[in-house]
């Protein structure tokens, strides 16, 4: 959990990126890493090739079942994506609030609101 911090005047509010624009993100990264075409892991992983495209664009929420495919299809296991997916969420979130701690790091205190994903 991140604790929430109160946000100083004048300080613009900062957006908390949406899972899927993550997990886009990441897919892409790794196709590209690859040197993979979109259509060479969409057929790889039996999933429409427009459909994976927004999935990488952010544009779609994929179900567990895709996201196995493609993981699948790029040569990761659904766990390996996922803490790919959660490594990009820690950076993108230590850039917006500051360093983060593991939400077992320290209780919350009465009266701090917490946010649980």
């Amino acid at each position: 959990m991140i604790p929430l911090r109160q946000r100083p005047a004048g300080e613009p509010l900062s957006r908390e990126p949406l899972w899927r624009d993550v997990v886009g993100d990441v897919l892409r990264r790794e196709r590209l890493a690859q040197k993979r075409t979109l259509k060479d892991v969409a057929e790889a992983g039996r999933i429409s090739m427009p459909y994976l495209s927004e999935v990488e664009r952010g544009r779609k929420e994929a179900s567990s079942e895709v996201l196995a495919a493609a993981a699948q299809a790029l040569g990761l296991s659904l766990a390996e994506l996922l803490v790919l997916v959660h490594q990009e969420l820690i950076r993108l979130a230590s850039r917006t609030y500051g360093p983060v701690r593991p939400a077992h790091a320290q209780p919350a205190r009465q009266g701090e609101v917490r946010l649980a994903a």
